[in-house]
């Protein structure tokens, strides 16, 4: 991968600030949505297993962007697909917090998934040239200010409800910030242009990229239902309030923002072993406290996002490292797969939690996070 513009190395900090801003976009506009779950079900008197089919189209929408983004970002550069995916998101938030009609905000939601899947995909194409030409590691500091946007984005949603403003009149705010801080990025974003302009669209994941890509389903699937059914968990089974529902995923963004603004330094410490092993194992415990033990379960989202902070970020890294791909078509690969967990499991713990409870969903969640656990060993040597 070649650097077009600006050079990294002559705009070092502007380049790594942008990279941040950006990252801090994504969190910010993912985030928002998860306070407005419940009113959403509200306005279309849906039960829980509609709500899962409608969520499906936030994932399809990811899933079908990410095999066009990457390529797209390689070859012409990250500016363009940045700049374009978060115009779609400022686009779509508004009409998420406003639609009363369940296929125009499946539609919607199906857009604002495609916006959410190009700007992950590109934004980590960047990161990992910015690290490369740093030769230090970044990404999970990058990492760190998604989740910085993630308590952000679901905090102001849920502090603007609570001072009575509508959910429209909430996202509007929302919006306003994402525009400004895309303006202060937007100068210092990079041009990147690959190697091989012939390099296919999508190559088939194998050996150590398949997985990491499967270790990523699992964990995408975690971060899902968290932002998707951790507002009506709260509300539904702990009684909150509608305008706290947010409270859960906010806190577990509070505890995946430490994690992963100290997580270069502590996987440097104690490896990728064991950062991988008891990370997995602290989030599982989190998710269990959070199911079995209501007199904890706040402090148990600390727990769950604390242990889950650098997973991702980590397996990024591991990915880059190998040789079996090239890195951006790698990145594609594990993104498609990880991002069916997205796909996929809104709409199963929908029909499970429509067939048993929350509760019994959000146990098989936990006893996924302990798969992770035990491919530790596997796809870190």
């Amino acid at each position: 991968m070649t650097i077009a513009q600006p050079s990294i190395l002559r705009a070092a900090h502007p380049v790594r600030v942008a990279t941040s801003v950006v990252f801090f976009i994504a969190g910010f506009a993912m985030s928002a949505w998860a306070p407005l779950v419940p009113f959403a079900k509200a306005r279309l008197a849906i039960n829980d297993a509609s709500l899962g089919l409608l969520m499906l189209c936030l994932g399809i929408g990811s899933l079908l962007a990410i095999p066009l983004a990457a390529p797209w970002s390689h070859r012409l550069g990250c500016k363009r697909p940045i700049i374009a995916a978060a115009c779609v998101l400022g686009s779509t938030l508004p009409l998420l917090a406003w639609l009363e009609s369940m296929p125009l905000l499946a539609m919607t939601l199906l857009l604002f998934g495609a916006g959410l899947g190009t700007l992950d995909i590109t934004m980590n194409i960047q990161a990992m040239a910015v690290e490369k030409a740093s030769g230090r590691a970044m990404m999970s500091g990058f990492h760190g200010f998604f989740s910085l946007g993630g308590i952000a984005g679901a905090g102001l949603v849920s502090a603007l409800l609570a001072c009575a403003l509508s959910p429209l009149a909430s996202v509007l705010v929302i919006v306003a910030v994402l525009f400004a801080l895309l303006a202060l990025a937007a100068g210092q974003l990079l041009t990147l242009t690959g190697e091989d302009p012939s390099a296919p669209l999508f190559v088939r994941p194998h050996g150590r990229v398949l997985a990491v890509g499967l270790l990523c389903f699992i964990l995408f699937l975690t971060e899902g239902a968290m932002l998707d059914w951790s507002a009506l968990f709260l509300t539904h089974e702990w009684g909150m309030s509608s305008a706290s529902g947010g409270l859960g995923y906010a806190l577990f963004c509070i505890s995946m923002t430490l994690g992963r603004l100290c997580g270069d330094r502590l996987i440097n410490y104690i490896g990728r072993f064991r950062m991988l092993l008891g990370g997995s194992l602290c989030a599982g415990a989190g998710l269990l406290l959070a199911i079995d033990v209501p007199a904890v379960t706040l402090f148990s989202f600390l727990l769950l996002g604390f242990g889950a902070a650098n997973l991702v970020p980590l397996l990024l890294s591991v990915v880059s490292d190998q040789r079996d791909m090239p890195p951006h078509l790698a990145l594609a690969a594990i993104s498609g797969v990880g991002y069916s967990g997205i796909l996929t499991g809104p709409a199963l713990i929908g029909f499970i939690a429509h067939l048993t409870s929350l509760y019994v969903a959000f146990c098989c969640v936990a006893v996924l996070l302990l798969v992770v656990s035990a491919c530790a060993r596997l796809v870190t040597h």
